[in-house]
């Protein structure tokens, strides 16, 4: 794959001017953000130790985050908005110095917006094990050099105590509400199921009670795409030059996820059997719309993304299992007492909103509407972040309640 952006390598729909100039160029080993690039909006935590599910301890690490409003004398009015697999602590506001990409949410965080910051102080922290700001594998070891591959394995409950000590230094004691969509629905989920007491409200947007050994499959195919890379070299490719990191490994994985994210009916509409230019992809080397929509997002992903932060958050993602030493998935799920929202998307076919169905009809709360909220999307599993409306009124909802 060329990481050279070309006239026919995306549909003039999906690419500005902006992002073409950011795509020319070969891209850097790592699009991680590294200590000495613009900080834009982001603050740290302290450091702190955690200790591991692995039974290792991660010494010295921090979170990156982000904040909207202002927190109020009682620390009461505090949401808590948590990122999905390839988010980061940018939820909303425009790209520019040290935020590559425009918010994640944009319109749904702000003054007179559903979660309204005239209300609200909102927070959205980096992931642990991610890739821009928080400690991850990119981040210097004790001895100075990246972490790469012997960054400790996580887990989705390792990472929710990561963000339960933030929560501590920021002397929050109990959230508003927590808001979690797909990764950050299981980051919310074992958080409250820890804690009752962590939240007053609860939004689990997109996201299964556990992850399922055919989404576990999905998932290893992609880290395997990364590894077999050759440019990989094992996890130890920080030194390597512009255009020599491991690119083609994760342009691949994020095409695969890419292609869970979205539903058939959308690909198909959207693209049909079009080519993407007057070259024949039947006779010649021209490529299918829909092919050059993929290049386009594996080679915008890698510019912003770190290979071995992908492998470790999704391997976290294989461990989440809510049920895992608490009995059973239902029996922890009624833990959960607050008043809670939980949405799926119709057409989502990398978390089936069968899974959402499991966590509406075990737990303990008030379910806000009285049953899951199914919406009706295009989209696929991405509705949850592209039915802004949708959401937006379910969320504002029951932040009112």
């Amino acid at each position: 794959m060329d990481f050279q952006i070309s006239e026919d390598s995306a549909p003039s729909e999906f690419i500005s001017e902006e992002q073409r100039r950011q795509l020319v160029g070969r891209p850097p080993a790592t699009g991680a953000y590294i200590i000495g690039d613009p900080v834009g909006q982001r603050k740290f935590s302290d450091v702190f130790d955690l200790s591991l599910e692995s039974g290792d301890v991660l010494r010295n690490a921090r979170l990156a985050y982000e904040s909207w409003g202002d927190l109020n004398r009682e620390r009461s009015n505090a949401v808590l908005v948590l990122h999905a697999l390839t988010g980061d602590s940018h939820t909303t506001g425009p790209s520019g110095d040290g935020h590559p990409t425009a918010g994640w949410w944009n319109g749904l965080i702000g003054p007179g917006l559903p979660i309204d910051t005239d209300k609200y102080f909102v927070i959205t922290p980096n992931v642990l094990g991610g890739c821009q700001g928080s400690t991850g594998p990119s981040s210097l070891d004790p001895s100075g050099r990246e972490y790469g591959p012997r960054f400790p394995q996580l887990t989705i409950r390792d990472q929710a105590r990561a963000f339960t000590a933030l929560a501590d230094q920021l002397e929050i004691r109990t959230w508003s509400c927590i808001i979690g969509g797909s990764m950050a629905g299981m980051h919310a989920l074992e958080m409250v199921i820890e804690d009752p007491a962590v939240t007053n409200k609860l939004a689990i947007l997109a996201a299964p009670p556990y992850s399922t050994a055919d989404q576990i499959a999905l998932n290893t195919v992609q880290l395997e795409a990364i590894r077999s890379d050759s440019n990989f070299a094992g996890g130890d490719y920080y030194e390597a030059k512009p255009g020599f990191g491991p690119h083609k490994g994760l342009a691949l994985a994020r095409r695969m996820a890419l292609l869970n994210y979205r539903s058939p009916a959308e690909l198909n509409d959207r693209f049909g059997r079009s080519w993407q230019s007057k070259v024949s992809p039947l006779t010649q080397s021209g490529k299918y719309a829909v092919e050059s929509y993929l290049d386009f997002h594996g080679n915008k992903f890698v510019r912003r993304f770190d290979a071995n932060s992908y492998i470790t958050l999704v391997s976290a993602m294989n461990s989440h299992d809510i049920g895992r030493d608490r009995e059973s998935v239902e029996k922890a799920l009624s833990r959960i007492t607050c008043p809670t929202l939980v949405l799926g998307v119709d057409s989502d076919r990398l978390f089936p909103v069968s899974g959402q169905e499991i966590i509406a009809n075990s737990i303990s709360g008030e379910l806000y509407g009285g049953e899951l909220q199914v919406i009706e999307s295009e989209f696929g599993h991405d509705g949850f972040l592209i039915e802004i409306e949708e959401v937006g009124s379910r969320l504002k909802g029951l932040l009112e309640l």
